[in-house]
């Protein structure tokens, strides 16, 4: 039966900061490559050799699968997508967190944040944390990068690369693991658990620990849990 692991990126630098980070590619720190590589060895223990490794564009995602790869022992080469990037925050992006709160209301930036298809304002063009401006996004069509985006937005785009490029793969009993991001990765839950759009406002997904999904052969899940169970939160499901 086909297995799929899904790992948000260890802790990053924005993160820390309690930025809103979405598109822009910053790295991760020390604890983030830390959980990274307590990751790895969760993954490690449970003996599943992996035949599919996909990441999104952005640095903490692929430096998270690097880390996980090296302590695999594994050096296949893997696929990354933009559509499993992160959402993106428009106009928020970049700014603090807590001051935002204080700016807007908490209730408003609860529903910035958690909302299916809301979106805060468009980041301006002109703007360096717009990906149109950074140099990881520039052979990416134009037409695909957007200036802000909702959670409904961003999971038509990452089920569309889930049906397209994992889906058959799976059918085919190969086992998948995916580092992306908190959203793209509620996107994908909110898919494969049949969420409601008011329950997947309260998925939590926390870095750098793996989600394992036991699937059937008609990828009807079986089981599903996290790898460090300390760490874990509630899949609202299982």
């Amino acid at each position: 039966m086909p297995h799929l692991i899904l790992v948000r990126h260890g802790q990053s630098e924005w993160n820390l900061k309690k930025r809103f980070t979405g598109w822009v590619d910053v790295d991760l720190t020390e604890q983030g490559k830390q959980e990274a590589l307590k990751a790895g060895e969760s993954i490690k223990k449970i003996k599943l050799n992996i035949d599919y490794f996909f990441s999104s564009f952005q640095l903490r995602a692929i430096n998270t699968l690097k880390i996980i790869r090296n302590t695999l022992g594994d050096d296949k080469q893997f696929i990354r997508a933009w559509q499993l990037n992160e959402r993106h925050y428009g106009s928020l992006t970049g700014l603090n967190k807590d001051e935002m709160k204080k700016k807007l209301g908490e209730k408003k930036i609860h529903e910035f944040r958690r909302s299916w298809d809301i979106r805060p304002d468009p980041l301006d063009r002109k703007n360096p944390y717009h990906p149109l401006n950074i140099e990881v996004y520039k052979d990416i069509p134009k037409e695909n990068i957007p200036d802000t985006e909702s959670l409904k937005d961003t999971y038509e785009r990452v089920i569309q690369f889930y049906k397209n490029e994992i889906q058959n793969k799976l059918l085919d009993n190969k086992n998948i693991l995916i580092s992306a991001h908190g959203n793209s990765i509620r996107a994908l839950c909110k898919y494969l658990f049949k969420l409601d759009k008011d329950k997947i406002s309260l998925l939590e997904i926390p870095t750098g620990n793996p989600l394992l999904i036991d699937l059937d052969i008609s990828l009807n899940i079986k089981e599903c849990f996290y790898l460090d169970k300390e760490r874990a939160k509630n899949l609202l499901v299982f």
